[in-house]
């Protein structure tokens, strides 16, 4: 049995310009073994969803510093869910307070990575989510959030 590839995809959503973070997370994922795929600044959530598509991700991580994250991390998971890919793993970072994880994990946003997060936790939630869905029998189509 051929090994999936595990494909994440990293996006800055919104007027963000500031992507230091991104990138060293970036090189960090490629450097664990995924297959990553960054987007670069200022992409709409239209723009993420398309990408997400068409490069058949796992997991869309948004980083954030400008303060829109309760508009702009919604929006992408809702047009995700639109695009049949429910079954793709959203993940939230930046600069985000507190009291706002709560209303964004209700909203589709499964975890949120704050300032100062270790590159290696981000790396081994993915590893162990990853693991958890393959074992899970992940081969299906509806198991990795495709239509079938």
């Amino acid at each position: 049995m051929v090994k999936k590839t595990r494909r994440i995809l990293i996006a800055k959503p919104g007027l963000d310009g500031h992507d230091r973070g991104a990138k060293v997370l970036v090189r960090s994922l490629r450097d664990a073994g995924f297959e990553v795929i960054y987007t670069g600044i200022r992409q709409t959530p239209e723009m993420i969803v398309r990408t997400a598509l068409q490069e058949d991700v796992d997991v869309v991580g948004l980083s954030l510093l400008s303060g829109a994250h309760m508009t702009l991390f919604p929006r992408v998971a809702k047009l995700l869910k639109e695009a049949g890919l429910d079954g793709v793993l959203l993940l939230g970072g930046g600069i985000i307070p507190d009291a706002d994880v709560p209303g964004l994990k209700k909203q589709g946003v499964t975890e949120v990575f704050g300032p100062g997060t270790p590159t290696g936790d981000i790396v081994s939630f993915l590893q162990k989510w990853f693991a958890e869905r393959e074992g899970a029998g992940a081969a299906s189509p509806a198991a990795h959030g495709k239509k079938a």
